[in-house]
């Protein structure tokens, strides 16, 4: 009997030990982002769910911006601190839908302690099929997470966070970044820098999934896309929305012509223009997007990339600039017609 007594003794002081373990080191290096934990050993953050991640640093940490950054992967790797003369944050997340903008920005303007003044919307040529653009998501989801009085509790215990804050120690000791994109204590996005060889693999790679995924026969213009962009501003009209595209490199853009999407381009950038009065355009063969060297894959931009569009929209509408053109009604067609003589240019 007191052999089982001390068995189960050893065996609960054991599971105690390793529980506490767990629940310090997740609650020291905060891999969720819910304790505003930042010291040298987590200052390289894993992208676990960037959804989950980012509303839960906006819900349990201070938060007050003047500006919200929303977008795709790619406008991840745009530095939120590069704008001049307003608060910027990135609210950006891997495979953002239009359908999703309406619940980010409203999740956004509860949270600030400061009224959002206006949005930056980095806006994807491919995410405007119907296949990427039509079903209805939204933010809701997340939002239910946080309302758990557990929640926090939960991402403590968790095996799955225990994983990912040794992974962040791992980076930070070795002060580099060793997945596709982590984040500092800031919200700025780093990438991994590749070697020649791996950037063509990655591109090769890509533009194989853009014909067989999104361009094609599986990319039908959505036709309700000017409409839904229309319900975003209606519903949001007290915030200015400044809107840019976000460059590909020119290997996947010809990928785009030759599988026949040009036209649904034009549609697009026309479409983008009606409801917004004007766009800062950086997709169209440019000195950034003709050098594979600005892409680890071809398809995202390197942060360097992302400081020269914070850079240009900061010039605003009337600067004059090779990189990132701003379009409205007016010079629209001259635009494109520019860019069809490039395109043609390039079949030389």
């Amino acid at each position: 009997m007191n052999q089982s007594r001390q068995f189960i003794l050893i065996f609960s002081t054991i599971v105690c030990l390793v529980l506490t373990t767990i629940v310090s080191f997740n609650y020291v290096m905060d891999p969720l982002w819910t304790f505003n934990q930042k010291h040298k050993f987590n200052d390289y953050q894993s992208v676990i769910d960037e959804r989950q991640q980012k509303t839960s640093r906006m819900f349990f940490q201070p938060f007050s911006y003047d500006t919200i950054l929303l977008g795709s992967s790619r406008s991840t790797y745009i530095n939120q601190n590069k704008f001049t003369n307003m608060n910027v944050y990135n609210f950006s997340v891997n495979n953002l839908s239009i359908r999703e903008y309406d619940t980010f920005l409203a999740f956004a303007k509860r949270q600030s302690d400061q009224p959002i003044k206006r949005v930056i919307i980095g806006l994807d040529f491919f995410k405007s099929s119907v296949q990427e653009s039509e079903r209805p998501v939204s933010l809701v989801n997340y939002e239910k997470k946080l309302d758990d009085p557990l929640y926090r509790v939960k991402t403590v215990f968790s095996i799955d966070s225990f994983r990912y804050s040794i992974k962040n120690l791992r980076m930070s000791l070795a002060n580099k970044v060793l997945a596709e994109r982590a984040y500092n204590h800031d919200n700025v996005a780093f990438a991994r820098y590749i070697s020649d060889e791996e950037r063509n693999a990655n591109t090769a790679e890509k533009i194989e999934r853009f014909k067989e995924e999104f361009y094609g026969s599986n990319y039908v213009y959505n036709p309700r896309y000017k409409e839904y962009l229309t319900i975003f501003t209606d519903r949001h009209p007290d915030v200015e929305t400044i809107v840019y595209t976000t460059p590909i490199s020119m290997a996947l853009f010809q990928t785009l012509v030759e599988e026949g999407q040009l036209d649904d381009y034009e549609q697009w950038l026309h479409d983008v223009v009606d409801v917004f009065g004007g766009v800062y355009n950086f997709m169209y063969p440019n000195e950034i997007t003709n050098d594979l060297t600005n892409y680890f894959d071809g398809h995202h931009f390197y942060p360097e990339v992302g400081d020269k569009i914070a850079e240009r929209i900061n010039e605003g509408p009337n600067a004059q600039s090779s990189f990132g053109i701003y379009i409205t009604k007016e010079n629209i067609d001259s635009h494109l017609a520019e860019i069809h003589k490039k395109i043609e240019m390039m079949k030389r």
